[in-house]
């Protein structure tokens, strides 16, 4: 009888235990999750103030006699910048759960991006800058594990591209399905029917299995 008390004693001990550490395991995924969410949150509110501000800029050049030498270190030191966030944002957005506010949220960096490359433009025309736009479209919602492993490896060569070329290359990652009004005539200008894509300054489109050379021949 005392060893069936004592066996009985060690369950309950033993499922105590594992509550609390079932349960503690659940409060700090809440606590990772939640610090996710608001670095998420804390990058989408800079870019709002980014997209005023590159708004602001697409003006000044439509009107004003620019210095184009200041011009171009601006907006690359931008897309370096943004660039880098995309790079950030991604890995987090990766490791949460994308919610309705979330994506929301996204087509704000989409819309910025899209401001950034359109401004790109602008100063190449006006400056005759020498650096390359490479645009990248990807699928942003519900791809399957066939699209992630096609975009992973885009992201990778390009990003490898970015470190060669440096400030000759203005990287834009662009989602092409967040059913963005500009976005789509942008799509439908370039005829950009096949996700992932990249826009070689303005004039190249490569798509499908690609090599660093193969986009590199048009970096000349």
């Amino acid at each position: 009888m005392s060893l069936f008390k004592s066996q009985k004693h060690v369950f309950w001990q033993a499922l105590v235990l594992t509550l609390i550490v079932f349960n503690f395991g659940i409060f700090l995924g809440f606590m990772l999750e939640n610090s996710r969410v608001g670095k998420v949150n804390e990058l989408y509110a800079e870019s709002e103030l980014s997209l005023l501000d590159v708004k602001i800029q697409s003006e000044i050049y439509s009107f004003v006699n620019i210095n184009c030498d200041d011009a171009v270190k601006e907006n690359i030191d931008f897309a370096n910048r943004i660039y880098e966030e995309a790079k950030i944002l991604d890995r987090y957005e990766t490791s949460s759960r994308l919610t309705e506010g979330i994506k929301l949220q996204h087509k704000k960096y989409d819309l910025l991006r899209t401001l950034l490359w359109l401004n790109s433009i602008k100063i190449k025309q006006k400056c005759n800058a020498s650096y390359y736009n490479l645009v990248y479209f990807y699928q942003y919602n519900a791809p399957s594990i066939e699209q992630k492993a096609k975009q992973t490896v885009f992201s990778r060569l390009l990003g490898e591209l970015k470190e060669k070329h440096g400030n000759n290359v203005l990287l834009i990652p662009i989602a092409a399905d967040n059913n963005i009004s500009s976005v789509n005539v942008l799509l439908k200008t370039y005829n950009i029917t096949t996700l992932p894509s990249v826009l070689i300054d303005e004039k190249t489109t490569a798509e499908g299995f690609l090599s660093r050379e193969d986009i590199e021949k048009h970096l000349n």
